[in-house]
């Protein structure tokens, strides 16, 4: 059977937006939804990194899954991150899980525990046995401690039909590479890097689960689509239009930098929860700057 999800051009891995006071900015989200879709934007990722999703309830999380779906009203795919360092947790969660509104799930490795290999590999198997929505493996390993080798992903990427995409945000383009080079037919290959999303592209991958398309999806969309049309001229020409901002939206801590781009767009307040807080002073006064004048 054939993969038939096709998670091609630009996802975002959308921001939580909080009030000054904490809470969860219901009115922020929907703001920023619409500007997503009128940025082009093919699909939305909810409760991921960028999401802040450790520091939500499980009643938030319900919430804004719920306003998310609410407000994109079937206009796009989203998809929901169910993942975590717990396998038997996981399971629980998918057993309980309304899949119905959602068209995948995005799943991270297992943090801090550092399993070898096969734990990895058995951890994805038991998710895969018991989700009933395709899954998106997340390797992320200046996250996690741990990454997810070329030879695992495609083990997964062979032996489970309903393992159908990586976000690969491992930085190692020979082994996103080796993935692209070796992976079953319909199996995608998504950048989680803003900054080589391009490359990736180049070599044969599928497109960019982003964060900077939160703040600027019109043209970080259409860099991804004239990339995978073969259009690199174009495509390059939104690539460094965006890459001095890129940088900035990540050198105080992310999401702290593109929620204070957010902030600075009128979007969205500069609010983020404890561990994480706002990027400093000196970022900000540089990010104001690249926003002013960027057209």
């Amino acid at each position: 059977m054939a993969r038939k999800q096709n998670f091609s051009g630009t996802g975002v891995a959308i921001i939580t937006p909080f009030r000054k006071d904490g809470s969860v900015d219901f009115k922020a989200l929907e703001k920023l939804i619409e500007h997503l879709i009128k940025g082009k934007v093919e699909y939305i990722v909810a409760l991921g990194t960028t999401g802040e999703a450790s520091t939500l309830s499980k009643e938030e999380k319900a919430a804004v899954t719920e306003h998310i779906l609410d407000v994109v009203n079937d206009r796009v795919p989203v998809v929901k991150g169910i993942g975590g360092n717990n396998t038997a947790e996981i399971i629980q969660t998918l057993e309980h899980f309304e899949a119905d509104r959602f068209a995948a799930i995005l799943s991270v490795s297992p943090y801090y525990n550092k399993p070898s290999q096969e734990g990895i590999y058995q951890h994805y198997k038991a998710i895969a046995d018991a989700s009933p929505l395709p899954i998106i493996l997340y390797n992320v390993p200046a996250r996690t401690s741990s990454n997810i080798t070329a030879e695992t992903t495609l083990r997964l990427a062979n032996e489970f039909e309903n393992i159908i995409a990586v976000k690969e945000a491992s930085g190692n383009l020979g082994q996103i590479m080796r993935i692209i080079k070796y992976r079953p037919k319909d199996f995608q290959v998504i950048s989680g890097d803003d900054l080589i999303a391009l490359p990736i592209i180049a070599s044969g991958g599928d497109g960019v689960i982003s964060v900077v398309a939160n703040a600027f999806p019109k043209d970080y969309s259409e860099m991804t689509r004239q990339a995978l049309k073969g259009n690199f001229a174009e495509a390059r020409k939104l690539h460094y239009k965006l890459t001095d901002i890129i940088d900035l939206l990540f050198a105080d801590g992310s999401p702290g930098g593109v929620k204070a781009a957010l902030e600075i767009m009128g979007i969205s307040s500069n609010t983020l929860r404890l561990p994480l807080v706002p990027v400093n002073k000196r970022i900000y006064a540089l990010l104001q700057e690249e926003v002013k004048k960027y057209k």
